[in-house]
């Protein structure tokens, strides 16, 4: 094809040489039309030719691509939606908290297979699943920082925490071991500031081991029980500090859950078992 446009353009510009006769305008109408085929042959020679059609081959189909969607793997234990009534535990081996709790704080989390917090300021952490009237709650408890503090809340709304700078409105039973820096180990009802609590002033130099401040980085067993609907008992590696009779007991609705509270210090929780009694 750019052949036959060279050609066509060669013989024009021949045609005009051999007629002199010719007008004027007709020559330079014949060399307009020439100047016009010689610029479609160069227009024509920026094209590749390529190869003939028939060797081109077929229009290669579309490629359909897969969309490819991950399972998000979950690593702790599926939710528990009916109430504890057979013995329940909780390791803490999973990265996450899991649906199974209700944090009010974002400090609360796991780390190396334990349920921590820091700075939770009694915003603490809750398990969805209700706990029965009586049970026996017991779990691990640590802390890191000499002002001690380790708290849980027994038999509480399962969604409150503290809404000004003093908790004296929980919904809950508090035990609270080595609590206000250290200086006393507390068993409350609905307010940790509460004149009816139960307390034992910290001695370091006591003979009792009951009245010992706690150590930091030591881990102690919690086991807090209510058999009769109406006594909370607590002990702490196997020692019974207090039985709280409670004539107004905290039972039903609103009363029905157990979770880890703190207020400005690293602690961590361990080994939870729930056994209904």
């Amino acid at each position: 094809m750019q052949r036959s446009a060279r050609a066509f353009l060669l013989s024009s510009l021949a045609m005009i040489e051999r007629e002199p006769h010719m007008p004027d305008a007709s020559r330079l109408s014949r060399t307009a039309r020439a100047v016009l085929a010689l610029g479609a042959a160069a227009a024509l020679s920026c094209v590749p030719e390529g190869p003939p059609t028939a060797e081109r081959g077929p229009k290669p189909a579309p490629t359909a691509v897969a969309s490819i969607v991950s399972p998000s793997p979950s690593s702790a234990p599926a939710v528990v939606v009916a109430p504890i009534t057979t013995p329940f535990e909780d390791r803490f081996d999973r990265p996450e908290l899991g649906p199974n709790w209700l944090s009010l704080s974002p400090v609360w989390r796991i780390e190396d297979g334990e349920l921590c917090g820091k700075g939770a300021r009694n915003r603490g952490v809750w398990l969805r699943p209700a706990i029965p009237a009586r049970a026996r709650i017991e779990f691990d408890a640590r802390s890191d920082a000499t002002d001690g503090d380790l708290k849980v809340e027994v038999w509480g709304d399962g969604k409150s925490g503290a809404t000004m700078a003093s908790y004296s409105n929980a919904t809950s039973y508090l035990a609270i071991l080595g609590g206000w820096q250290n200086t006393r180990h507390v068993l409350a009802r609905l307010d940790e500031h509460g004149k009816d609590r139960l307390e034992m002033q910290v001695d370091p130099e006591s003979a009792d081991p009951r009245a010992l401040p706690v150590e930091p980085g030591q881990t102690y067993r919690f086991r807090v029980e209510r058999s009769d609907d109406k006594t909370v008992a607590w002990w702490v590696d196997d020692q019974l500090y207090f039985e709280m009779a409670d004539d107004a007991p905290l039972v039903g609705e609103g009363h029905d859950h157990m979770g880890f509270n703190d207020w400005t210090v690293r602690v961590c929780f361990d080994n939870l078992k729930i056994t209904p009694l």
